[in-house]
């Protein structure tokens, strides 16, 4: 288990041209590029990643079973108008009976709007019903700037979620939901092969070869485009979000340059391992004259590699320490410090078990203490 030192403020002001933009480091959480990051934006329908958190967490409580079929309503067809008006679509019908994992698949790969009303009727009744859930949501799980008023990010003037939101929310679907998460990295579902060119992940990152799996795209003519996305190499994963670009292609390039900066920048190292002695503290009436001091975990940190050469380390403590001390105990801080990111404080306990001194070392020490008093008060 590793002790890994999380950043909340951006490492670098990277330019991008995106509206709003992050990049998070998905293991410590550190940010490593933030543009815009509270603003209330319109999602699109990257704010379909709500509407499945919802469908995983009934999942996980048992409430629904991926073999579950739902109806699919003639609002759920035709609340914009009909397929043809409604952008993004799993081309589904009202005699259709869909299981709960086709409908995923459909919201995940095929952007379904009306997969995601099918989802919020089958849980909540009707989708205004599920969308106050999904705020009600949003707001226990830390995400104050958003709010749902659908469950499609279909245009409205109170629909909206932020950056952070939408990291927040990716970083939970891929830590609490791995079984789902497979989903995401689906390159084409043909769902009854209804529509045989209706197949393809809107994701472009995934046929790019640069470790992306998943999560979601989003277009409105008031969003822009935008994108949420997740990126895995070696152990390393990161979470990149951007809205408000010009163009499919414009939001695909500056995707890509993203993930790849926050892969070639940064890296994770391990500084000092659990249980090793990195200093020693001078002990006050104990059986031994100090004790040693170590982390009870690794401490890795995300650096620049341009940085990792000039990392340096202190240790503070109050000392001596006094007598008896358990192994385990608390004693010290380890400072590390990393130019262009600041100091970093992490826990040092005793390796050992000190015992008091015996009663003749004890006064051994207390008479050395009164001469060391009575010698400088003559010398003064």
């Amino acid at each position: 288990m590793a002790a890994v030192m999380a950043i909340a403020s951006p490492v670098y002001a990277l330019e991008t041209t995106a509206r709003a933009a992050m990049v998070v480091d998905y293991d410590t959480g550190t940010v490593l590029l933030a543009k815009n990051v509270d603003e209330p934006l319109p999602p699109a329908s990257m704010s379909k990643l709500m509407t499945l958190n919802m469908v995983f967490e009934a999942l996980e409580s048992g409430q629904i079973l991926l073999s579950d079929k739902f109806s699919v309503s003639d609002y759920a067809v035709n609340f914009c108008g009909g397929p043809a008006n409604c952008g993004s679509s799993m081309f589904l019908d009202t005699r259709d009976r869909v299981t709960v994992e086709d409908l995923i698949k459909g919201v995940i790969v095929l952007s379904g709007n009306d997969a995601s009303v099918v989802l919020a009727e089958g849980l909540a009744g009707s989708e205004a019903e599920f969308s106050l859930r999904m705020t009600e949501r949003a707001r226990e799980l830390g995400m104050l700037n958003s709010t749902f008023t659908n469950a499609t990010g279909w245009p409205d003037p109170e629909h909206r979620m932020s950056a952070r939101d939408l990291v927040l929310l990716s970083r939970r679907l891929i830590k609490q939901f791995p079984q789902y998460y497979q989903y995401f990295a689906m390159t084409e579902f043909a769902f009854d092969n209804r529509v045989p060119s209706n197949r393809f992940n809107r994701n472009p990152l995934l046929n790019l070869d640069i470790g992306a799996d998943g999560l979601k795209t989003g277009h409105t003519d008031e969003a822009g485009y935008g994108i949420v996305a997740s990126a895995v190499r070696g152990e390393r994963r990161v979470i990149i979000m951007i809205t408000g670009m010009d163009s499919a292609a414009a939001r695909e390039s500056e995707a890509e340059r993203l993930i790849s900066w926050a892969f070639r920048e940064f890296k994770v190292a391990t500084l000092f391992t659990e249980n090793t002695q990195v200093a020693a503290a001078d002990v006050w009436l104990g059986e031994t004259a100090n004790v040693g001091l170590a982390p009870l975990e690794d401490i890795s940190m995300l650096m620049p590699y341009r940085n990792i050469a000039d990392v340096t380390a202190s240790v503070i403590f109050d000392g001596p320490v006094a007598a008896p001390i358990v192994a385990g105990e608390m004693l010290a801080e380890l400072v590390v410090e990393i130019p262009d990111m600041g100091a970093f404080r992490f826990p040092l306990a005793a390796t050992e078990d000190v015992a008091a001194a015996g009663f003749t070392s004890r006064f051994t020490a207390a008479f050395n203490i009164l001469k060391d008093r009575i010698l400088n008060k003559e010398t003064q």
